[in-house]
């Protein structure tokens, strides 16, 4: 970890009225994800649990509302745009910059997940892998602008983005108004700053959390030292998604919106999506299942409340699922049969 000085002006980040200004530039871009419940998941956990299925946006991934968003704010006269991004994000961007004619660079980490690099490239963009590591990530874009200028869409750190965000958050409280809690994962913290505008506008009343893998808990660090700490390299976690490191705008809104950042186990977050797969019939990617796990664990929320969380994404490797790798499944014996 390393402490970095962080000092945003006011005027530089979003508000609620850019949340809604943006939920309403994107309209019938985006696709209306559901919003689900379960008894049975319920009993689980004795809370009423309101799941946002951010897993069926385009691109598999609440990431496409900030990307463009982002993009439909684009300076005039952009031909490419160009980004970091572990996956998601860089799908997102890609999608958008297809749908309004531009094209689009985007370094990813050398230890993404393999699907989520065949995502970005199928999607359109421009590829370039990098040692893994934001700081990594971030050199290597800044070398690659040097040869090929185009506009920067930061994955967390940029207004645009954040607001955008905040849109599924926006949908959620107006579908779901008797939420108590609302909870989301956190990463570089574009999802939890977004949903945090957008919750304390909506429903001044509702706590926000984030959560992220005990192993690369940044987010967690900083919030209770009130000082922004950032991972130096990337950390072990199946939650690929997560290992970037909090940006610095979202630290600011998280430290001004946000009640509380919890953390859970790798065995937590794997529990949390066999879980999900058996209650809801979805099968979500391990940064989506952290929120989920911590309110499995009891960590959000009171018994009896009415939580909302933000399915973050989809986009799972299927060679992480033995059971869907290829192999084929062992029969359980019949009565009678001797086991093998």
């Amino acid at each position: 970890m390393a402490v970095v000085a962080t000092t945003v002006a006011d005027d530089d980040l979003p508000d609620f009225d850019a949340v809604v200004a943006a939920l309403g530039r994107l309209g019938p871009r985006l696709a209306r994800t559901p919003v689900v419940r379960s008894d049975a998941f319920d009993a689980a956990c004795g809370r009423r649990v309101h799941f946002k299925c951010e897993n069926l946006q385009h691109g598999g991934a609440f990431k496409f509302r900030g990307a463009l968003n982002a993009l439909l704010l684009r300076p005039a006269g952009t031909d490419v745009v160009a980004t970091h991004s572990s996956g998601n994000h860089g799908t997102a961007l890609a999608l958008a910059a297809r749908q309004l004619g531009l094209g689009c660079h985007v370094v990813i980490p050398e230890d993404a997940s393999r699907t989520k690099l065949r995502a970005v490239a199928a999607a359109g963009a421009v590829t370039r892998l990098c040692a893994p590591g934001l700081v990594a990530r971030e050199a290597a874009l800044a070398r690659w602008l040097e040869e090929a200028p185009a506009h920067l869409v930061h994955p967390f750190d940029d207004s645009r983005v954040i607001a955008g965000q905040g849109t599924a958050a926006l949908e959620l409280v107006c579908e779901a108004p008797a939420l108590q809690v609302v909870a989301v994962p956190v990463g570089g913290g574009g999802l939890l700053a977004g949903t945090a505008l957008a919750v304390r506008g909506a429903q001044p009343g509702c706590r926000i959390v984030g959560v992220e893998p005990a192993t690369a808990d940044d987010a967690f660090r900083s919030f209770r030292s009130g000082r922004r700490e950032t991972l130096q390299a990337s950390p072990p976690t199946l939650a690929d998604g997560l290992r970037g490191a909090i940006g610095a705008r979202n630290f600011v809104l998280m430290r001004r919106l946000v009640d509380e950042i919890v953390t859970v186990s790798e065995a937590q977050l794997v529990a949390a999506m066999r879980t999900v797969l058996q209650h809801f019939r979805m099968l979500i990617e391990p940064s989506s299942a952290v929120a989920v796990a911590a309110v499995l664990e009891g960590l959000i929320g009171a018994p009896g409340d009415h939580v909302g969380i933000v399915i973050s994404g989809g986009n799972v490797d299927l060679m992480q699922c033995r059971f869907l790798a290829g192999s084929a499944a062992t029969a359980p014996p019949q009565p009678g049969e001797a086991r093998p």
